[in-house]
């Protein structure tokens, strides 16, 4: 026994037969692994074998299908192949499974006869987030294992399972300590001689669904309530329902053709993109390779406001030891005690422990003074939105850090080539611009400036991996990538309340294109006071937004904004003074009201910023259109399954947006409706944004 090919070895302990797959770096079911464990299987039916351990090398069993294969013509065998070897061998088979066994991956240790795993394994089906469903048995076998409601359940999260939590809901038969496949070779030879059941043949978690269906329909009833017509979500429902509804093989046929209708969907298409988007975006294609980041074992926030005390959550989380630093012992037991409210609120949900808590509050030191960053190899300044007081700030940073301290500013729209001259290291600087809440959003825009080296990139994207975050390396300029298109919705929102629109009108909109709430609702709740201020110090006026904020009306924190919040409720609620300001403001401006359908809501809410996106292709601010969809969806909401603005583009055909906007800019005398050359340029070729392979411009 050995190498059975590059990708799958086999082994042997005495009567025990041990699979390895082996494709770093985490075993994904490619055509060699499939075809490797095919052959292993075959030479395991030697009599001399009692049992067979399947397991994988490095640090995962295998997390799931290889997805470039999606769409593809199948190479056999597939992974349907190899389960069927499995559940035909006449001798026990266990999955031991350490790292991670995701999608497929579990698929395969669901066929297998037993399953153990270390305390460190986590399981999980997660090709709801792909836009698909499990196509190789897992929405029929793990109902069998663990009961429709719970299988639904895991099969439309598609989050990963701890150890424990698998052994208590019956997804593995036993959690293994010490040393891990040899503790797998015992539990296989302790098999050998007792009955096998197969998990396809189980009966008793799909018994009383099948006698009693309505538990299960009252949580489907809730699933496609929450999804809003996605056809992945609906596909689910249907498929574990088929597992108690169906015979086994029925079941499995319609599982395989629903795979089948989904991968070709644009919902699963669109979701296959961020995935790969996702990986792409923090790749900076001047970036020598050899290019190392430092080390960083400590950090430190300047500034305990909400995002401050954000942003030192996120160090704890992950564990790194942070100081919170502020000017005074009042702010900073303030910035403290929302930290400490925070966690509390998270442990009420049932998604923390007090230990946990405590841990990471342990994490946190409180700090009066800048002398604190001396300690800190990472240091985040995250005051107020205001330049003067950042170069004070960085000019301090300069004469206290250590040499090589990466110095990092929030800042959401100022200039960090600004703020780096502030210091005598202009390459260490960069900025990292958290979203807010810091410690829940994902999305880490990495701002690059002229000066800033690729040591200190290198170093921001890997703190932004150790938090958590989806880093995305852009260029310095006004509002930076996120907020540079946001801005241009922003002005067309104004601009709909003053031709006619209503604010629940344009949410209603955005929130049926699959935002989780629309622009004024979310003005509401980030507070309209802050816009308001950075209008004033650049001397612009938004009309009906300036207005509002003149009478008071902040939005939640005020309970009233674009709408009324009763009595604390986050519910907004449309008000007719509201109305009436926006019909008075029409009128200064002489502008007469019309009725606004939705589509050219949508259009208007929507286009604008696909053509700022184009800008800043053009302009060398993001490298790929593939990094601006990923800011937007993990930034700003943008529904996963539309693939991002530029994807979005790209199939509703940029020809067609090109003269919506010239229509847009023709009617209104508006030339900021006018499409960008680089728009311009692509519809005419008949292109999308994919085309574009490489950046359009070296960034600033």
């Amino acid at each position: 026994m050995g190498s059975v090919n590059a990708c799958v070895d086999l082994a042997r302990d005495n009567d025990v037969a041990i699979i390895t797959i082996e494709n770093p770096p985490v075993n994904a079911l490619k055509h060699d692994v499939r075809a490797g464990l095919i052959e292993a299987l075959k030479e395991v039916k030697d009599p001399a074998i009692e049992a067979v351990v399947l397991t994988g090398a490095g640090r995962a069993f295998s997390a799931g299908a290889d997805i470039s294969e999606f769409g593809k013509p199948l190479n056999p065998p597939g992974l349907a192949e190899v389960i069927a070897a499995i559940e035909a061998m006449p001798k026990p088979v266990v999955a031991a499974i350490h790292g991670t066994a995701l999608g497929g991956g579990l698929e395969l240790a669901l066929a297998c006869h037993y399953r153990v795993a270390n305390r460190g394994a986590r399981v999980g089906l997660p090709e709801i987030k792909l836009g698909i469903l499990p196509g190789a048995g897992g929405t029929q076998r793990l109902p069998r294992l663990i009961g429709p409601e719970k299988g639904l359940e895991a099969i439309v999260s598609g989050d990963m399972i701890a150890a424990d939590r698998a052994l208590a809901l019956g997804i593995v038969d036993a959690v293994l300590d010490g040393e891990f496949v040899p503790a797998a070779v015992d539990f296989a030879r302790k098999a050998v001689g007792k009955p096998i059941k197969l998990v396809r043949d189980r009966e008793d978690k799909i018994a009383s669904a099948r006698a009693n269906p309505g538990a299960y329909e009252e949580a489907a009833a809730k699933i496609v309530g929450r999804a809003r017509g996605r056809r992945a979500q609906t596909a689910c429902v249907e498929s574990v329902r088929n597992a108690f509804s169906l015979p086994f093989e029925d079941g499995l046929a319609r599982e395989q053709a629903l795979f089948r209708e989904l991968v070709v969907s644009d919902e699963s298409r669109a979701q296959r993109h961020i995935f790969f988007a996702e990986r792409e975006a923090a790749r900076v294609p001047d970036m020598p390779a050899s290019t190392s980041a430092r080390p960083f074992a400590r950090a430190a926030v300047i500034g305990a406001g909400t995002m401050g005390g954000g942003i030192a959550m996120s160090f704890a989380n992950a564990g790194i030891p942070v100081s919170v630093i502020e000017t005074g012992a009042d702010l900073l037991q303030k910035g403290l005690d929302r930290i400490v409210a925070n966690y509390r609120t998270t442990i009420s949900r049932g998604r923390l422990t007090q230990a946990e808590m405590d841990k990471r509050m342990n994490l946190i030191s409180g700090k009066v003074g800048l002398d604190a960053v001396a300690e800190a190899d990472v240091v985040i300044e995250a005051v107020f939105e205001e330049m003067e007081l950042k170069k004070q700030v960085f000019g301090e940073l300069d004469r206290l850090a250590r040499p090589g301290t990466l110095l990092a500013t929030n800042t959401s729209t100022l200039d960090v080539d600004a703020i780096a001259h502030a210091t005598k290291r202009p390459q260490d600087v960069l900025g990292t611009h958290f979203f807010s809440p810091a410690n829940v959003m994902r999305l880490l825009e990495i701002v690059r400036g002229k000066a800033t080296s690729h040591e200190a990139l290198a170093t921001a994207i890997a703190l932004g991996r150790k938090l958590g975050k989806v880093p995305v390396v852009v260029g310095n300029c006004d509002g930076f990538v996120g907020n540079r298109m946001l801005g241009r919705r922003s002005i067309q929102s104004e601009r709909l309340l003053l031709e006619g629109a209503l604010p629940h009108e344009v949410d209603a909109v955005v929130v049926g294109f699959g935002f989780p709430m629309g622009p004024f609702a979310m003005s509401d709740l980030a507070g309209l006071d802050v816009s308001w201020r950075i209008r004033r110090a650049r001397g612009v006026r938004a009309e009906i937004a300036d207005s509002l904020c003149e009478a008071g009306r902040y939005g939640q924190k005020t309970g009233r904004g674009y709408y009324v919040y009763q009595s604390g409720s986050r519910t907004p609620t449309p008000d007719p003074e509201v109305e009436q300001i926006i019909v008075q403001a029409s009128q200064r401006l002489g502008i007469t009201r019309r009725k606004i359908d939705k589509q050219e809501i949508l259009e208007r809410m929507i286009y604008p910023m696909i053509d700022e996106g184009a800008r800043i292709l053009e302009k060398g601010f993001a490298y790929r259109p593939g990094d601006i969809d990923v800011i937007w969806v993990y930034g700003y909401g943008w529904p996963v399954w539309r693939g991002g603005p530029m994807f979005y583009a790209d199939q509703v055909g940029l020809g067609e947006i090109r003269d919506r906007l010239a229509a847009f800019a023709q009617r209104a005398g508006d030339k900021t409706f006018a499409p960008a050359p680089l728009l311009a340029k692509l519809a005419a070729e008949g292109k999308g944004f994919a085309s574009l392979k490489a950046p359009t411009a070296a960034a600033a």
